[in-house]
């Protein structure tokens, strides 16, 4: 039989055997350190807790204070930049009286 290889030039992709490489029949097996799952470290006492539920009860209300004040700005600008836009078109088509003047009721 022939064989029907399809010969490829040099600079075309070329798919390469994959050989793991051994360093010696399982040396590398045993010597990985134990695992320890010693978690004392992390570990809060019970005199601890009550402060720490404060403290992070008192965080969160910041972080939530914070949030509402940075929704309430960016609500804000976003109207005035709708405002403002709406200001200049009417300015840009050449019309008078674009801007809005506050009356008082009565």
């Amino acid at each position: 039989m022939k064989n029907h290889r399809l010969s490829l030039p040099d600079d075309d992709h070329r798919v390469l055997p994959f050989r793991p490489r051994r360093t010696g029949p399982t040396a590398h097996v045993g010597k990985l350190p134990p695992v320890q799952n010693d978690l004392a470290a992390y570990e809060r006492g019970h005199d601890e807790s009550q402060d720490d539920f404060r403290h992070r009860m008192l965080t969160n209300i910041a972080a939530l204070a914070f949030t509402i004040v940075l929704t309430a700005v960016g609500f804000w600008l976003a109207t005035s930049i709708a405002d403002l836009r709406k200001t200049q078109d009417c300015v840009l088509m050449g019309r008078s009286n674009c801007a809005q003047i506050a009356t008082p009721p009565g």
